[in-house]
């Protein structure tokens, strides 16, 4: 069963082109061209290296460096390669919508992209068990993530008997995780969007070499946090508008919650003990 997962993980579009880029040693440039290709894997075949320069927001010479890298003579050569052996049909024009639609199909591709990486639901399954099992359970959250911790923790607190919520920055996220050390804790859950704080960084560093397996939820396999962190759990984000938007990153932390039911045997009880005290005490008007 589980090559039957990884055959349909590799046959999607965006499963070919990172298993295309396994291996190499990217740039920080060349990882950003890797990330804009898997987001939008479906039109990769289809784009000149005019085109996906732009995408990415590099420079056309990158886009030729970066192909090279991979061991191809240019980037014709590549695109040549993912229409051979990647063929998927072209995405619908959606050059007459507005600024506002084009941000909702975006965010649409990104949601299609993470059902995609969801085929596989081993790297799920092993972060719920690691979520499970870390009595406390801190999660991180700084600056613009700092909703999907919060959403996560409030969540989370319902089912798991000692969640710890870390939004705030400074040398106290250090002090936070050394008392989670101290009480048992054996895993931090990350929530890291861009703009990358480097405190992010600096923080996962500290709590791996406190003995924490960190889990982290980022925009990209690629982002800065990647070095950090034992499991990563890819979710794009839109960035058409002034502000990015992440409704990928916010599903795949409710999956993840349900992932981590899946292995708190009290799960169920925990939730219909709270939905007693709730009506006990009116605390909803529905």
């Amino acid at each position: 069963m589980s090559g039957d997962r990884d055959t349909e993980m590799t046959d999607s579009p965006a499963g070919r082109l990172q298993a295309l880029f396994e291996g190499h040693r990217l740039t920080p440039t060349q990882r950003r061209i890797a990330h804009s290709m898997v987001r939008r894997a479906a039109d990769v075949p289809f784009l000149s290296s005019v085109e996906l320069a732009e995408l990415a927001g590099v420079s056309q010479p990158s886009v030729t460096r970066f192909a090279v890298a991979l061991g191809f003579d240019g980037y014709p050569a590549l695109r040549k390669h993912l229409r051979e052996v990647a063929p998927a049909e072209q995405a619908p024009d959606t050059s007459s919508y507005n600024e506002y639609q084009q941000a909702v199909e975006a965010e649409i591709e990104n949601l299609k992209h993470l059902a995609e990486l969801l085929a596989d639901p081993r790297p799920l399954a092993r972060a719920g068990r690691l979520l499970a099992a870390s009595r406390p359970l801190p999660v991180l959250g700084l600056r613009a993530a700092a909703s999907q911790a919060y959403g996560f923790a409030y969540f989370a607190a319902k089912v798991h008997p000692d969640v710890r919520l870390l939004h705030e920055g400074g040398t106290m996220v250090q002090d936070r995780i050394d008392a989670a050390v101290r009480a048992g804790a054996s895993a931090l859950l990350c929530f890291a969007l861009p703009r990358h704080p480097r405190e992010v960084v600096d923080t996962l560093a500290y709590a791996r070499e406190a003995g924490l397996t960190v889990v982290t939820v980022a925009d990209s396999a690629f982002a800065p946090v990647a070095k950090v962190s034992d499991l990563l759990l890819p979710a794009a984000v839109g960035t058409g508008l002034a502000f990015d938007t992440a409704c990928a990153p916010m599903l795949l932390g409710r999956v993840l919650l349900e992932a981590m039911c899946d292995d708190l045997p009290d799960a169920q009880a925990r939730l219909e003990e709270f939905d007693a005290r709730a009506a006990a005490k009116g605390l909803f008007v529905e």
